[in-house]
């Protein structure tokens, strides 16, 4: 059983790692556009907002419906981080268990 579920169980960190990078690259990016240092009249820019955009939203949204208002400061990145952090250590501990015990 372990030898199959271990590489699925890696295939799913991977997935975690990916998804991690996202959140982060989205967060600096609507810092950047929030400052106006890139420009979003750009087609680049839009399509990559666009995408960060509809990649993080589901995750985020439910966050900051739950999270009281700080002013300007959205720390909804920060929590699924916090949450993916958590995901990624308990799927590399039954990871583990497994490949100890298989």
């Amino acid at each position: 059983m372990g030898n199959f579920v271990v590489p699925v169980i890696d295939v799913i960190i991977a997935v975690v790692d990916i998804y991690w990078w996202i959140v982060i690259v989205a967060a600096v990016f609507s810092w950047l556009m929030a400052f106006g240092i890139i420009d979003t009249r750009n087609h680049v820019v839009r399509t990559a907002a666009g995408f960060l955009y509809r990649a993080t939203e589901p995750a985020l949204r439910p966050i900051q419906r739950v999270l009281p208002s700080f002013g300007g400061l959205d720390i909804s990145p920060v929590i699924v981080l916090l949450i993916l952090y958590f995901i990624w250590r308990e799927l590399l501990q039954i990871r583990l268990y497994l490949f100890m015990h298989s």
